[in-house]
């Protein structure tokens, strides 16, 4: 049973930080693709970061620069760490991972809320 865990969201002034968690299970986690999605209200879910098994990573322009992904292979978890946290980066945050015959599994979210 696959199963993502996040954790670490919360509320935060803008220009502050966070770090979001997520702790996978049942899957092969060194051959999966992680990655990090939003879905604020009345918009359609984005992706914010996606790094594959190779480390390489990609960002959605809005968080180039402020956002980082990175996994650890051996606590099979995967991080974003979110810097100059803005207003519009208010949204609950989504763990997903696809496997390379194209399985996707979701977490449950974690809400961010960022005050102004």
């Amino acid at each position: 049973q696959v199963q993502l865990v996040e954790s670490g969201g919360g509320l935060v002034q803008a220009g502050g930080s966070l770090r979001l968690s997520c702790a996978a299970s049942g899957i092969i986690f060194s051959i999966n693709t992680m990655a990090w999605y939003r879905q604020a209200p009345g918009n359609q879910r984005e992706m914010v970061a996606r790094i594959i098994t190779d480390g390489r990573t990609n960002y959605a322009d809005s968080v180039k620069g402020r956002f980082t992904i990175s996994r650890d292979h051996v606590k099979n978890t995967v991080y974003l760490q979110m810097n100059s946290l803005k207003p519009e980066d208010t949204a609950v945050y989504y763990c997903n991972t696809v496997h390379p015959l194209g399985m996707a599994y979701w977490g449950q979210g974690t809400q961010v809320t960022v005050s102004s």
